[in-house]
């Protein structure tokens, strides 16, 4: 068996190397290709592939959701069971590994998977060097 090495960051991108470490050990194959190809490519559809897995991770009870990728409907509080404290976790990850800002305010507004999901493709957006809207 041999060890994908954990992708680089681009300097766009100012991503935590620990964050980018722990991608590397605890996350499976496909999610770090998928974060490697955002770094070079910056495809909003390999970001969603990381924010669900790592949403997916920040899950406080695992025995809550489905083991499939949830729908873009469900809650993340009253469905996935998240609290501040996983919401915070989830958040501090995020902002490292992608390099980006995200104020209380702003993730308060995130109520849903889908609203998750275009949340960090709307920061991601506006990101130097980031690939423009599809």
């Amino acid at each position: 068996m041999s060890s994908v090495p954990s992708p680089q960051p681009s300097p766009a991108l100012a991503a935590s190397n620990d964050a980018i470490q722990t991608l590397g050990r605890h996350f499976p194959e496909s999610v770090r290709q998928a974060y490697a190809r955002f770094v070079l490519t910056r495809v909003p559809d390999d970001a969603d592939i990381v924010v669900m897995a790592v949403m997916l991770d920040h899950r406080p009870d695992k025995k809550r959701a489905p083991t499939t990728v949830p729908e873009d409907t469900l809650a993340l509080v009253a469905d996935l069971g998240f609290d501040s404290v996983a919401l915070t976790e989830m958040v501090f990850f995020l902002e490292d590994l992608f390099g980006v800002r995200i104020s209380n305010d702003e993730i308060l507004r995130v109520r849903t998977v889908g609203d998750l999901r275009a949340f960090v493709r709307r920061k991601l957006a506006t990101q130097p060097g980031a690939a423009p809207p599809a």
